[in-house]
């Protein structure tokens, strides 16, 4: 119930707490204080956790408990089972919320621009991005709209390399 309570609530409206603990958490460990790559990665991970538990819950509620239980019978144990048989046919599943995670942390403005602020030296590519057409007088709109396009190649990159893993989760079955 927590856990759901939790998803029910966009990161976007965590940023001030997000904030104040990562300034906390900089007095203490300067390399996960704010200004810090290794903040957002963290705040990132975080962030994925919950948008996609119950996305995989629903995948894996499909695989037939009957796989289960034919494994035990020949003897294979706990780890055996989900090494061998439950994590490939999970390989849909992790190419879908691997996709997912990276084009929501690939595009993400408002959180990285929080933790990260507008030291040039530190922003990711929406923030960079953003820079080109955030003044009043030097709006760069060709610049923006070629590193637009650009910055789709990498999303379109991972898609296709993780597109047999997705198009084998609708085509295959595990049952026979």
């Amino acid at each position: 119930m927590a856990l759901m309570l939790v998803q029910m609530f966009p990161q976007l409206l965590t940023v001030v707490a997000i904030f104040l603990l990562l300034t906390w958490l900089g007095d203490v460990y300067p390399v996960l204080g704010i200004g810090s790559r290794l903040a957002l990665i963290m705040v990132y991970l975080g962030g994925a956790l919950g948008a996609n538990t119950y996305l995989m819950y629903g995948f894996f509620n499909t695989v037939p408990q009957s796989l289960d239980e034919a494994a035990r019978v020949d003897g294979a144990g706990h780890a055996r089972i989900f090494f061998t048989l439950i994590l490939p046919l999970a390989a849909p599943i992790l190419a879908v919320v691997g996709l997912l995670s990276f084009i929501g942390s690939f595009t993400e403005y408002v959180v990285a621009s929080v933790i990260l602020g507008a030291d040039p030296h530190t922003s990711t590519l929406a923030i960079g991005l953003y820079q080109y057409v955030s003044t009043e007088n030097s709006s760069n709109w060709g610049v923006f709209a070629a590193g637009a396009v650009l910055a789709a190649l990498p999303p379109m990159v991972l898609f296709l390399w993780l597109q047999k893993y997705i198009v084998s989760g609708l085509t295959g079955g595990a049952v026979k």
